[in-house]
C-alpha cells in the first residue's frame, strides 16, 4: 500500500499547524506530528475508518483530538483527501 496526500489535505494540515503554533506553541509540534502520522495506520488497515459522508471516502477519527482524516482507498493506494475539524460541515 502507498499513502498519498492531496494538495487540499496538505493545505489543511498547514492551516492546522499555523493555528496550533499560534494558540498552543508548547504542544503544537507534538499535535501536528500526531495528525500527520495518523494516516500511516491505514497502510495496514485501510478500511479502519468509518464510511465517509462523501461517496467513495472513509473517515478516520483522531480521538481524543478533534480532527478527522478523510481518505479514499483505491487499489493499493490510500489518498488522504482532507483533514477536517470535527465541527466543520462536510461535504
Amino acid at each position: 500500500m502507498q499513502l498519498r496526500w492531496t494538495e487540499a489535505a496538505t493545505a489543511d494540515l498547514e492551516r492546522i499547524a499555523d493555528y496550533l503554533f499560534a494558540q498552543a506553541p508548547d504542544r503544537a509540534s507534538r499535535l501536528v506530528r500526531s495528525i500527520y502520522d495518523a494516516p500511516e495506520t491505514l497502510l495496514s488497515f485501510p478500511h479502519r475508518g468509518r464510511p465517509g459522508k462523501k461517496a467513495g471516502t472513509r473517515e478516520l477519527l483522531l480521538s481524543p483530538l478533534p480532527w478527522i482524516v478523510v481518505y479514499a482507498v483505491r487499489d493499493d493506494v490510500v489518498d488522504v483527501v482532507r483533514i477536517l475539524h470535527g465541527a466543520q460541515r462536510w461535504p
